[in-house]
Protein backbone atom coordinates (compact mmCIF):
# COMPACT_ATOMS: atom_id res chain seq x y z
CA UNK A 1 0.00 0.00 0.00
CA UNK A 2 1.07 3.50 -1.02
CA UNK A 3 1.94 5.28 1.85
CA UNK A 4 0.21 9.47 1.67
CA UNK A 5 1.20 12.49 2.58
CA UNK A 6 5.05 12.16 3.25
CA UNK A 7 7.44 14.98 3.00
CA UNK A 8 9.97 15.21 0.65
CA UNK A 9 13.38 14.21 2.03
CA UNK A 10 16.59 12.00 1.55
CA UNK A 11 17.82 9.35 3.71
CA UNK A 12 21.55 7.94 3.76
CA UNK A 13 22.30 4.74 3.35
CA UNK A 14 25.86 2.13 3.86
CA UNK A 15 26.60 2.75 0.35
CA UNK A 16 28.22 6.60 -0.31
CA UNK A 17 26.38 8.59 -2.44
CA UNK A 18 23.16 5.81 -2.51
CA UNK A 19 20.60 7.86 -0.82
CA UNK A 20 16.68 6.54 -0.06
CA UNK A 21 13.41 9.13 -1.24
CA UNK A 22 10.94 9.80 0.44
CA UNK A 23 8.18 11.09 -2.04
CA UNK A 24 5.29 12.92 -1.07
CA UNK A 25 2.06 11.01 -3.10
CA UNK A 26 -0.86 12.95 -2.90
CA UNK A 27 -4.22 10.35 -2.92
CA UNK A 28 -8.49 10.24 -3.11
CA UNK A 29 -10.76 8.15 -4.59
CA UNK A 30 -9.56 8.94 -7.31
CA UNK A 31 -6.45 7.46 -7.37
CA UNK A 32 -3.04 8.94 -6.50
CA UNK A 33 -0.03 11.95 -7.69
CA UNK A 34 3.23 12.47 -6.99
CA UNK A 35 6.51 14.74 -8.56
CA UNK A 36 7.86 11.87 -9.33
CA UNK A 37 11.50 13.95 -10.44
CA UNK A 38 11.47 17.66 -9.68
CA UNK A 39 14.53 19.10 -9.79
CA UNK A 40 14.72 22.46 -8.01
CA UNK A 41 13.05 20.92 -4.80
CA UNK A 42 15.43 17.48 -4.85
CA UNK A 43 18.79 19.71 -4.91
CA UNK A 44 17.68 22.04 -2.68
CA UNK A 45 16.93 18.86 -0.45
CA UNK A 46 20.26 17.23 -1.16
CA UNK A 47 20.28 15.41 -4.89
CA UNK A 48 23.30 15.69 -6.74
CA UNK A 49 22.35 17.89 -9.62
CA UNK A 50 23.13 15.01 -11.91
CA UNK A 51 21.36 16.43 -14.89
CA UNK A 52 19.30 13.42 -16.69
CA UNK A 53 18.93 12.72 -20.46
CA UNK A 54 16.83 9.63 -20.55
CA UNK A 55 14.13 8.18 -19.12
CA UNK A 56 13.55 4.02 -18.95
CA UNK A 57 11.11 2.13 -17.88
CA UNK A 58 10.62 -1.18 -16.93
CA UNK A 59 7.40 -3.55 -16.88
CA UNK A 60 7.18 -6.64 -15.53
CA UNK A 61 4.00 -8.56 -15.63
CA UNK A 62 4.33 -11.17 -12.73
CA UNK A 63 5.92 -10.98 -9.23
CA UNK A 64 9.41 -12.18 -8.99
CA UNK A 65 10.86 -10.64 -11.65
CA UNK A 66 14.64 -10.20 -10.84
CA UNK A 67 16.85 -8.07 -12.78
CA UNK A 68 20.60 -6.83 -12.00
CA UNK A 69 22.72 -6.80 -10.57
CA UNK A 70 24.43 -4.27 -12.84
CA UNK A 71 27.07 -1.34 -12.37
CA UNK A 72 26.17 1.48 -15.61
CA UNK A 73 28.51 3.84 -16.09
CA UNK A 74 25.92 6.96 -15.08
CA UNK A 75 24.31 7.80 -12.52
CA UNK A 76 20.25 6.96 -12.18
CA UNK A 77 16.80 8.16 -9.98
CA UNK A 78 14.93 5.10 -9.74
CA UNK A 79 11.25 4.68 -8.82
CA UNK A 80 8.21 2.75 -8.75
CA UNK A 81 4.93 4.00 -10.75
CA UNK A 82 2.79 1.53 -9.71
CA UNK A 83 3.48 -1.86 -7.58
CA UNK A 84 6.16 -2.78 -5.11
CA UNK A 85 9.76 -3.87 -5.81
CA UNK A 86 12.61 -5.20 -3.09
CA UNK A 87 15.53 -3.31 -4.62
CA UNK A 88 19.21 -4.62 -3.87
CA UNK A 89 22.41 -2.43 -4.37
CA UNK A 90 25.98 -3.18 -4.19
CA UNK A 91 28.67 -0.78 -4.30
CA UNK A 92 31.61 -2.47 -6.88
CA UNK A 93 33.13 1.08 -6.78
CA UNK A 94 37.49 0.37 -6.13
CA UNK A 95 37.48 1.63 -2.05
CA UNK A 96 36.87 0.65 0.72
CA UNK A 97 32.94 0.54 0.66
CA UNK A 98 33.36 -2.34 -2.33
CA UNK A 99 30.88 -5.18 -1.84
CA UNK A 100 29.08 -3.56 0.83
CA UNK A 101 25.15 -4.41 -0.19
CA UNK A 102 21.67 -2.04 0.96
CA UNK A 103 18.09 -3.50 0.44
CA UNK A 104 14.59 -1.76 1.01
CA UNK A 105 11.41 -1.93 -0.38
CA UNK A 106 10.05 0.74 -2.92
CA UNK A 107 6.67 1.94 -3.59
CA UNK A 108 5.73 5.43 -5.43
CA UNK A 109 6.30 7.22 -2.26
CA UNK A 110 10.29 5.84 -2.17
CA UNK A 111 12.19 6.20 -4.58
CA UNK A 112 16.45 5.70 -4.73
CA UNK A 113 19.21 8.05 -5.97
CA UNK A 114 22.07 5.22 -7.76
CA UNK A 115 25.63 6.76 -7.92
CA UNK A 116 28.01 5.47 -10.88
CA UNK A 117 29.41 2.29 -10.21
CA UNK A 118 26.65 0.99 -7.82
CA UNK A 119 25.02 -2.20 -8.97
CA UNK A 120 21.49 -1.83 -9.00
CA UNK A 121 19.14 -4.32 -8.95
CA UNK A 122 15.13 -5.29 -7.88
CA UNK A 123 12.89 -7.81 -7.23
CA UNK A 124 9.07 -7.07 -7.95
CA UNK A 125 6.62 -8.10 -5.41
CA UNK A 126 3.45 -7.24 -7.16
CA UNK A 127 2.27 -8.10 -10.59
CA UNK A 128 1.92 -5.83 -13.38
CA UNK A 129 4.90 -3.66 -11.59
CA UNK A 130 6.11 -0.35 -13.35
CA UNK A 131 9.76 0.33 -12.44
CA UNK A 132 10.93 4.01 -13.85
CA UNK A 133 14.22 5.44 -14.22
CA UNK A 134 15.90 8.93 -15.27
CA UNK A 135 19.84 8.11 -16.07
CA UNK A 136 22.66 10.74 -16.99
CA UNK A 137 24.27 9.39 -20.51
CA UNK A 138 22.54 7.84 -23.40
CA UNK A 139 22.04 3.76 -23.31
CA UNK A 140 24.66 2.57 -26.26
CA UNK A 141 25.07 -1.38 -26.60
CA UNK A 142 28.71 -1.21 -26.94
CA UNK A 143 29.00 0.10 -23.20
CA UNK A 144 30.81 -2.54 -21.29
CA UNK A 145 30.04 -2.37 -17.18
CA UNK A 146 30.42 -4.53 -14.87
CA UNK A 147 27.46 -7.32 -12.86
CA UNK A 148 27.47 -9.75 -9.96
CA UNK A 149 25.46 -12.93 -9.35
CA UNK A 150 22.63 -11.80 -7.12
CA UNK A 151 22.89 -15.03 -5.89
CA UNK A 152 26.81 -14.61 -4.41
CA UNK A 153 26.84 -16.01 -0.53
CA UNK A 154 29.19 -12.97 0.24
CA UNK A 155 26.27 -10.72 -0.28
CA UNK A 156 23.78 -12.47 1.82
CA UNK A 157 20.86 -10.33 -0.19
CA UNK A 158 17.63 -11.81 1.74
CA UNK A 159 15.38 -12.17 -1.59
CA UNK A 160 11.40 -12.53 -0.44
CA UNK A 161 10.90 -14.74 -3.03
CA UNK A 162 13.82 -17.06 -3.56
CA UNK A 163 16.02 -16.61 -6.62
CA UNK A 164 15.76 -20.39 -7.71
CA UNK A 165 11.46 -19.48 -7.61
CA UNK A 166 12.28 -15.98 -9.35
CA UNK A 167 12.10 -15.27 -13.15
CA UNK A 168 15.17 -14.37 -13.71
CA UNK A 169 17.64 -13.91 -16.97
CA UNK A 170 20.08 -16.84 -17.95
CA UNK A 171 22.71 -14.18 -18.53
CA UNK A 172 21.94 -12.75 -14.94
CA UNK A 173 22.01 -16.65 -13.24
CA UNK A 174 25.89 -16.66 -15.00
CA UNK A 175 26.88 -13.38 -13.54
CA UNK A 176 30.55 -13.84 -11.52
CA UNK A 177 30.24 -13.54 -7.80
CA UNK A 178 32.14 -10.80 -6.17
CA UNK A 179 35.19 -11.86 -5.72
CA UNK A 180 35.68 -12.22 -9.45
CA UNK A 181 34.46 -8.62 -10.10
CA UNK A 182 37.21 -6.43 -11.28
CA UNK A 183 36.25 -2.95 -8.67
CA UNK A 184 34.76 0.21 -10.96
CA UNK A 185 37.61 2.86 -11.37
CA UNK A 186 36.57 6.47 -10.71
CA UNK A 187 35.68 8.68 -13.89
CA UNK A 188 38.89 10.29 -14.92
CA UNK A 189 40.42 13.52 -14.41
CA UNK A 190 41.85 15.62 -17.19
CA UNK A 191 44.79 18.20 -16.29
CA UNK A 192 45.29 20.60 -19.37
CA UNK A 193 48.42 22.38 -19.45
CA UNK A 194 51.07 20.73 -17.72
CA UNK A 195 53.53 22.11 -19.30
CA UNK A 196 53.17 25.21 -17.53
CA UNK A 197 54.40 25.83 -13.64
CA UNK A 198 51.06 25.42 -12.20
CA UNK A 199 50.93 22.34 -14.42
CA UNK A 200 53.69 20.63 -12.93
CA UNK A 201 52.82 21.37 -9.22
CA UNK A 202 48.99 19.54 -10.73
CA UNK A 203 51.54 16.53 -11.44
CA UNK A 204 52.87 16.52 -8.22
CA UNK A 205 49.90 16.84 -6.38
CA UNK A 206 47.93 14.27 -7.54
CA UNK A 207 51.47 11.98 -8.06
CA UNK A 208 50.06 8.32 -7.77
CA UNK A 209 46.39 8.93 -8.49
CA UNK A 210 45.77 6.11 -11.55
CA UNK A 211 42.32 7.76 -12.66
CA UNK A 212 44.32 11.21 -13.37
CA UNK A 213 45.56 11.92 -16.74
CA UNK A 214 48.03 14.78 -17.53
CA UNK A 215 48.41 16.70 -21.05
CA UNK A 216 50.47 19.40 -22.19
CA UNK A 217 49.75 21.22 -25.67
CA UNK A 218 51.40 18.46 -27.29
CA UNK A 219 48.99 15.71 -26.24
CA UNK A 220 45.72 18.23 -26.53
CA UNK A 221 45.27 21.43 -28.16
CA UNK A 222 42.97 23.96 -27.37
CA UNK A 223 42.79 25.40 -30.62
CA UNK A 224 42.39 22.29 -32.25
CA UNK A 225 39.63 21.58 -34.29
CA UNK A 226 38.85 18.18 -33.16
CA UNK A 227 38.57 19.02 -29.58
CA UNK A 228 34.97 17.54 -29.34
CA UNK A 229 35.72 14.07 -30.66
CA UNK A 230 39.72 14.49 -28.90
CA UNK A 231 38.40 12.12 -25.56
CA UNK A 232 35.92 10.40 -25.01
CA UNK A 233 34.31 12.74 -22.80
CA UNK A 234 31.48 11.17 -21.14
CA UNK A 235 34.53 9.01 -19.32
CA UNK A 236 35.84 12.10 -17.50
CA UNK A 237 34.62 13.89 -14.22
CA UNK A 238 36.90 16.83 -14.43
CA UNK A 239 38.61 18.78 -16.35
CA UNK A 240 41.41 21.27 -14.42
CA UNK A 241 42.62 23.88 -17.32
CA UNK A 242 45.80 24.62 -16.27
CA UNK A 243 46.37 25.71 -19.65
CA UNK A 244 46.45 29.68 -20.90
CA UNK A 245 48.41 32.60 -22.86
CA UNK A 246 50.07 34.50 -19.76
CA UNK A 247 52.62 36.58 -21.90
CA UNK A 248 51.02 39.71 -20.31
CA UNK A 249 53.11 42.50 -22.49
CA UNK A 250 53.18 40.53 -25.92
CA UNK A 251 49.16 40.57 -25.87
CA UNK A 252 49.43 44.38 -26.38
CA UNK A 253 50.77 43.71 -29.65
CA UNK A 254 48.63 42.88 -33.15
CA UNK A 255 49.85 39.23 -33.01
CA UNK A 256 49.76 38.53 -28.93
CA UNK A 257 46.53 39.58 -28.80
CA UNK A 258 45.41 37.71 -32.00
CA UNK A 259 46.89 34.47 -29.30
CA UNK A 260 45.92 35.63 -26.61
CA UNK A 261 41.91 35.65 -27.30
CA UNK A 262 42.61 32.27 -29.36
CA UNK A 263 44.03 30.36 -26.12
CA UNK A 264 42.34 32.35 -23.26
CA UNK A 265 38.93 32.57 -24.54
CA UNK A 266 37.98 30.16 -27.93
CA UNK A 267 39.82 27.36 -26.87
CA UNK A 268 38.46 28.13 -22.77
CA UNK A 269 35.12 28.36 -24.88
CA UNK A 270 35.34 24.54 -26.62
CA UNK A 271 36.16 23.60 -23.15
CA UNK A 272 33.09 24.72 -21.62
CA UNK A 273 30.66 23.32 -24.49
CA UNK A 274 32.46 19.94 -23.60
CA UNK A 275 32.12 20.39 -20.36
CA UNK A 276 28.49 21.37 -20.35
CA UNK A 277 27.46 18.42 -22.74
CA UNK A 278 29.10 16.00 -20.80
CA UNK A 279 28.63 16.99 -17.02
CA UNK A 280 31.66 17.16 -16.44
CA UNK A 281 33.24 19.65 -13.63
CA UNK A 282 35.52 22.39 -15.58
CA UNK A 283 38.60 23.98 -13.34
CA UNK A 284 39.53 26.87 -14.76
CA UNK A 285 42.10 29.53 -13.41
CA UNK A 286 41.68 32.88 -13.33
CA UNK A 287 43.97 36.31 -12.33
CA UNK A 288 44.12 39.24 -10.44
CA UNK A 289 44.20 41.42 -14.10
CA UNK A 290 40.46 40.99 -14.66
CA UNK A 291 40.37 43.83 -11.81
CA UNK A 292 41.84 47.32 -12.81
CA UNK A 293 43.51 47.87 -9.06
CA UNK A 294 41.56 50.79 -7.68
CA UNK A 295 39.71 48.72 -4.93
CA UNK A 296 40.59 50.43 -1.14
CA UNK A 297 40.22 46.45 0.00
CA UNK A 298 40.64 42.77 -0.96
CA UNK A 299 38.57 42.09 -3.92
CA UNK A 300 35.87 40.02 -3.23
CA UNK A 301 34.70 36.96 -5.46
CA UNK A 302 31.96 39.10 -6.33
CA UNK A 303 33.41 42.52 -7.30
CA UNK A 304 33.05 43.27 -10.78
CA UNK A 305 35.64 42.97 -13.51
CA UNK A 306 37.14 46.21 -15.01
CA UNK A 307 40.72 44.61 -17.07
CA UNK A 308 42.76 47.27 -17.63
CA UNK A 309 45.03 45.26 -20.89
CA UNK A 310 44.28 42.48 -23.48
CA UNK A 311 45.35 39.97 -20.85
CA UNK A 312 43.17 40.54 -18.46
CA UNK A 313 40.15 41.22 -21.12
CA UNK A 314 40.83 37.53 -22.05
CA UNK A 315 40.91 36.08 -18.48
CA UNK A 316 37.75 38.16 -17.83
CA UNK A 317 36.39 36.78 -21.28
CA UNK A 318 36.70 33.02 -20.46
CA UNK A 319 35.78 33.26 -16.50
CA UNK A 320 32.51 34.76 -17.74
CA UNK A 321 32.13 31.67 -20.17
CA UNK A 322 32.89 28.98 -17.48
CA UNK A 323 30.55 30.31 -15.18
CA UNK A 324 27.73 29.68 -17.44
CA UNK A 325 29.13 25.31 -17.26
CA UNK A 326 26.66 24.02 -14.34
CA UNK A 327 29.60 22.44 -12.70
CA UNK A 328 32.75 24.82 -12.65
CA UNK A 329 35.16 26.28 -10.39
CA UNK A 330 37.21 29.25 -10.98
CA UNK A 331 40.00 29.61 -9.25
CA UNK A 332 41.21 33.00 -9.38
CA UNK A 333 44.73 33.93 -8.21
CA UNK A 334 47.83 36.21 -8.19
CA UNK A 335 51.62 36.28 -8.68
CA UNK A 336 52.08 33.27 -9.27
CA UNK A 337 55.60 31.12 -8.20
CA UNK A 338 56.67 27.86 -9.10
CA UNK A 339 58.96 25.70 -11.14
CA UNK A 340 61.41 27.41 -13.91
CA UNK A 341 61.86 31.02 -13.98
CA UNK A 342 60.41 32.87 -11.59
CA UNK A 343 59.97 36.56 -9.97
CA UNK A 344 61.76 34.74 -6.58
CA UNK A 345 64.70 32.49 -8.41
CA UNK A 346 65.51 36.03 -10.33
CA UNK A 347 65.93 37.73 -7.41
CA UNK A 348 68.13 35.37 -5.70
CA UNK A 349 70.38 34.79 -9.14
CA UNK A 350 71.30 38.81 -8.78
CA UNK A 351 71.82 38.55 -5.52
CA UNK A 352 74.31 36.07 -5.86
CA UNK A 353 76.11 37.98 -8.73
CA UNK A 354 76.00 41.13 -6.98
CA UNK A 355 73.69 43.09 -8.84
CA UNK A 356 71.44 45.64 -7.01
CA UNK A 357 68.27 45.60 -8.72
CA UNK A 358 65.85 48.48 -8.75
CA UNK A 359 61.86 46.87 -7.89
CA UNK A 360 58.56 47.67 -8.44
CA UNK A 361 57.29 49.36 -5.25
CA UNK A 362 53.72 50.43 -5.71
CA UNK A 363 51.57 47.41 -6.52
CA UNK A 364 50.76 45.14 -4.04
CA UNK A 365 49.52 41.99 -3.52
CA UNK A 366 50.40 38.28 -2.08
CA UNK A 367 52.28 35.54 -3.62
CA UNK A 368 50.88 32.08 -5.00
CA UNK A 369 52.87 29.77 -4.85
CA UNK A 370 52.03 27.07 -7.58
CA UNK A 371 51.89 23.61 -4.81
CA UNK A 372 49.47 25.78 -2.77
CA UNK A 373 47.18 26.56 -6.07
CA UNK A 374 47.28 22.80 -6.40
CA UNK A 375 46.52 21.96 -3.06
CA UNK A 376 43.26 24.23 -3.44
CA UNK A 377 42.34 22.56 -6.44
CA UNK A 378 42.60 19.24 -5.28
CA UNK A 379 40.64 20.55 -2.43
CA UNK A 380 37.57 21.89 -3.81
CA UNK A 381 37.56 18.71 -5.94
CA UNK A 382 37.56 16.33 -3.43
CA UNK A 383 35.64 18.18 -0.71
CA UNK A 384 32.46 18.77 -3.08
CA UNK A 385 32.70 22.37 -2.84
CA UNK A 386 29.91 24.29 -4.02
CA UNK A 387 30.77 25.24 -7.43
CA UNK A 388 31.30 29.38 -8.17
CA UNK A 389 34.06 31.66 -8.72
CA UNK A 390 37.38 31.19 -5.65
CA UNK A 391 39.84 33.66 -4.64
CA UNK A 392 43.53 31.66 -3.73
CA UNK A 393 46.63 33.41 -2.81
CA UNK A 394 48.95 32.70 0.06
CA UNK A 395 47.62 34.22 3.38
CA UNK A 396 49.70 36.61 5.23
CA UNK A 397 50.89 40.06 4.92
CA UNK A 398 50.25 42.46 1.80
CA UNK A 399 53.75 43.16 0.31
CA UNK A 400 54.88 44.98 -2.51
CA UNK A 401 57.03 43.68 -4.96
CA UNK A 402 60.23 45.39 -3.96
CA UNK A 403 59.18 44.26 -0.25
CA UNK A 404 59.22 40.49 -1.91
CA UNK A 405 62.48 41.24 -3.53
CA UNK A 406 64.26 42.42 -0.27
CA UNK A 407 62.93 39.69 1.57
CA UNK A 408 64.43 37.26 -0.60
CA UNK A 409 67.60 38.78 -0.40
CA UNK A 410 67.52 38.44 3.56
CA UNK A 411 66.34 35.03 3.74
CA UNK A 412 69.66 34.28 1.08
CA UNK A 413 71.97 36.49 3.23
CA UNK A 414 72.17 39.43 1.64
CA UNK A 415 71.72 42.95 1.95
CA UNK A 416 67.99 43.56 1.73
CA UNK A 417 68.94 47.20 1.21
CA UNK A 418 70.63 46.82 -2.20
CA UNK A 419 67.10 46.71 -3.49
CA UNK A 420 65.98 49.86 -4.78
CA UNK A 421 62.37 50.44 -4.88
CA UNK A 422 60.77 52.71 -8.20
CA UNK A 423 57.47 53.22 -8.93
CA UNK A 424 55.52 51.09 -12.24
CA UNK A 425 56.43 54.32 -14.20
CA UNK A 426 59.70 54.62 -13.34
CA UNK A 427 60.59 51.14 -14.18
CA UNK A 428 58.73 50.65 -17.31
CA UNK A 429 59.77 54.60 -18.34
CA UNK A 430 61.83 53.56 -20.79
CA UNK A 431 60.63 50.48 -22.21
CA UNK A 432 60.99 50.25 -26.58
CA UNK A 433 57.74 47.47 -26.43
CA UNK A 434 54.24 47.60 -25.33
CA UNK A 435 53.80 47.23 -21.84
CA UNK A 436 50.76 45.90 -19.81
CA UNK A 437 48.93 48.49 -17.58
CA UNK A 438 49.14 46.47 -13.82
CA UNK A 439 46.82 46.75 -11.30
CA UNK A 440 48.21 48.66 -8.42
CA UNK A 441 46.20 46.80 -5.90
CA UNK A 442 45.87 42.39 -6.28
CA UNK A 443 45.04 41.63 -2.87
CA UNK A 444 41.91 39.11 -2.92
CA UNK A 445 40.00 38.57 -0.09
CA UNK A 446 40.57 34.69 0.76
CA UNK A 447 37.50 34.61 2.80
CA UNK A 448 35.50 32.50 0.50
CA UNK A 449 38.28 29.53 0.39
CA UNK A 450 38.38 29.58 4.05
CA UNK A 451 35.36 28.87 4.63
CA UNK A 452 34.93 25.23 2.55
CA UNK A 453 37.88 24.24 5.54
CA UNK A 454 41.07 25.31 3.20
CA UNK A 455 43.78 27.71 4.92
CA UNK A 456 46.09 28.93 3.03
CA UNK A 457 50.14 28.50 4.10
CA UNK A 458 51.52 32.46 4.82
CA UNK A 459 53.30 33.57 2.23
CA UNK A 460 56.37 34.67 3.68
CA UNK A 461 56.40 31.20 5.64
CA UNK A 462 56.48 29.57 1.56
CA UNK A 463 58.85 32.01 0.61
CA UNK A 464 61.49 31.13 3.08
CA UNK A 465 60.87 27.39 2.56
CA UNK A 466 61.27 27.79 -1.19
CA UNK A 467 64.25 29.75 -0.62
CA UNK A 468 66.04 27.59 1.92
CA UNK A 469 65.38 24.76 -1.00
CA UNK A 470 66.48 26.79 -4.01
CA UNK A 471 69.81 28.65 -2.19
CA UNK A 472 73.02 27.11 -3.68
CA UNK A 473 71.46 26.27 -6.68
CA UNK A 474 72.77 27.79 -10.00
CA UNK A 475 70.42 30.59 -11.56
CA UNK A 476 69.88 31.12 -15.23
CA UNK A 477 70.81 34.56 -16.45
CA UNK A 478 67.75 36.20 -17.04
CA UNK A 479 67.27 39.56 -18.79
CA UNK A 480 66.19 42.85 -16.62
CA UNK A 481 62.32 42.46 -18.10
CA UNK A 482 61.72 39.30 -15.52
CA UNK A 483 62.12 41.86 -12.23
CA UNK A 484 58.55 42.83 -13.40
CA UNK A 485 55.34 40.74 -12.31
CA UNK A 486 55.49 37.00 -13.37
CA UNK A 487 51.64 36.07 -14.25
CA UNK A 488 49.83 32.45 -13.45
CA UNK A 489 50.32 29.74 -15.64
Amino acid sequence: MTEYGKTLRAIDTPIPGLTVWELPVHGDNRGWFKENWQRAKMVAAGMPDFGPVQNNISFNDAAGTTRGIHAEPWDMFVSVATGRIFGAWVDLRAGPTFGTAFTIELDPSRAVFVPRGVGNSFQTLEPNTAYAYLVNDHYSPDVDYPSVNPADETLAIAWPIPLHRAELSAKDRAQPGLADITPVAPQRTLVLGTDGQLGHALRTAFAGTSHVEFAGRADLDLASSDLASARRWRDYDTIINAAAYTAVDTAETPEGRVAAWAANVTGVAELARIAAAHNITLVHVSSDYVFDGTAPRAYRETDPVAPLGVYGQTKAAGDQIVSTVPRHYVVRTSWVIGEGRNFVRTMLSLAAKGVDPAVVDDQFGRLTFTSELARAIRHLIETDASYGTYNVTGSGSVCSWADIARRTFALAGHDPERVRGVSTAEYFGKATTPVAPRPVNSVLDLTKIESTGFHPADADDTLANYVRRETGEAYPASPDRELQMLDPA
